[in-house]
């Protein structure tokens, strides 16, 4: 069964959160490439941010908790860190330091010395009243709701589990939540020799989109696939 909970269940504080520009790195290329390109957001000396004029609710809400994230004070021991992919506010990559440390995914990040889960965000034009397209990148995870490709099956990405008022903050600590309550472990060696894309989690989401929309948020018997 998919992660179900709502933001409201996660229960780490993203109070130690710290944002940082990323450098410039390849992304996977996308039709609307050359439209983002036209809302950047540059970084320059003292933490300013400079955009170019976009009345859009989009630009203006993802812009107001980039600012706030930036607020948040920067600490050692931080949750998570936030990056802009290529300077787009619209697409946001986020590191995720610090899970459960009771759980076998917390040991297997130590044990295989990894120091995040790298997350990647992207947000649809009709954002906030749309969710984002959420997706692991790395390492691979096994079950924890983590899907094909990465694709995270939880109610609140999708659009009949979506409300506005959720922020990012909310929806990274949701995943932290819900990866360790659906018992995630980290690969070492992957079963599926798919190929593990965004592609593929747009595919392995949209179906279980279909499949949860059919069927609720339970699982189905094996007799119906």
């Amino acid at each position: 069964m998919c992660g179900a909970g709502t933001a409201a269940a996660a229960q780490l504080s993203p109070k130690n959160a710290i944002v940082r520009v990323a450098d410039e790195q390849p992304v996977c290329e996308s039709p609307g490439k050359r439209r983002r390109q036209d809302h950047k957001v540059a970084p320059t000396a003292g933490r300013s941010i400079l955009m170019l004029p976009d009345a859009s609710i989009r630009s203006r809400r993802l812009m107001k908790e980039y600012r706030e994230m930036e607020r948040l004070q920067v600490k050692k021991d931080a949750v998570f860190t936030v990056e802009l992919v290529n300077d787009s506010l619209f697409e946001w990559h986020v590191r995720l330091h610090v899970i459960d440390p009771d759980s076998p995914l917390a040991s297997d990040m130590v044990e295989m010395n990894v120091p995040a889960i790298l997350l990647h965000l992207s947000f649809p034009d009709n954002f906030p009243f749309a969710p984002p397209f959420m997706r692991v990148v790395e390492p691979r995870i096994e079950k924890g709701y983590v899907m094909e490709g990465g694709a995270i099956c939880m109610e609140l990405l999708t659009p009949r589990g979506w409300a506005s008022a959720y922020t990012v903050e909310a929806v990274i600590m949701q995943f932290a939540a819900s990866v360790v309550k659906g018992q995630g472990r980290i690969a070492r060696k992957p079963k599926s020799t798919k190929e593990f894309s965004r592609r593929q989690a747009e595919e392995s989401f949209r179906s279980l989109v279909k499949t949860h929309e059919k069927y609720g948020w339970v699982t189905p018997a094996l007799a119906d696939g």
